[in-house]
């Protein structure tokens, strides 16, 4: 058993020590294995299907590495986006996801998701990948979350948006054509343009 266990947890750390238990069957890892691993201490459950050695230091940013994870087309986005790129003093209850309008809502409990579903030009504009804690997270750019941020606003909160868009426009790199483009793919350009023209005045 010891010789199976060293084999998994080899295969493990080649994925930065996180396997979905699909990934991990295809890998030759028997899911009986996984469960006597997690017996025996060598492996935690993060989320249903989704184990990671324990030998690994805590997470930063678990909820979404366990998002990434299990949701593959997820892109972070509004609040957890904003908390992020560190554009709103909100803390998100909830991890916030964009979905293209054909995929259906994931069957995921922890964490609590809240998710829009976007037309396929706004789903692919804007996304950033960030490598945490080993792992691909995509993540929506300040521009485009802010965009996004205002096409939600009644989910967001308009109030939520303007102090985003207020703190992104002093950022040393912020793209006003950028922000433009995005408000322009989201259809709402003329409902963003005098806040930012009131910001940058």
């Amino acid at each position: 058993m010891r010789q199976s266990f060293e084999k998994a947890e080899a295969i493990f750390r080649e994925h930065n020590g996180i396997l979905r238990t699909s990934q991990a069957k295809a890998l030759g890892i028997d899911p009986k294995t996984i469960a006597e691993m997690r017996e025996a201490g060598l492996v935690n459950k993060m989320s249903r299907g989704l184990y990671r050695l324990s030998e690994y230091p805590p997470l930063d940013y678990p909820d979404f590495v366990i998002v990434a994870s299990r949701v593959p087309k997820a892109i972070i986005c509004l609040i957890s986006a904003l908390a992020f790129h560190n554009l709103t003093t909100q803390v998100p209850h909830k991890v916030y996801i964009s979905l293209p309008q054909s995929i259906r809502s994931p069957r995921i409990k922890i964490p609590e998701l809240d998710i829009i579903w976007l037309s396929e030009e706004s789903y692919k504009n804007g996304i950033e990948e960030h490598l945490l804690d080993g792992i691909t997270v995509p993540i929506y750019s300040k521009a485009k979350t802010i965009a996004d941020c205002f096409k939600f606003r009644g989910k967001v909160g308009k109030d939520i948006a303007i102090e985003a868009l207020k703190d992104y426009v002093q950022l040393p790199g912020a793209d006003i054509e950028e922000l433009l483009r995005y408000a322009r793919i989201n259809r709402v350009e003329q409902i963003m343009r005098p806040y930012l023209e009131a910001v940058t005045s």
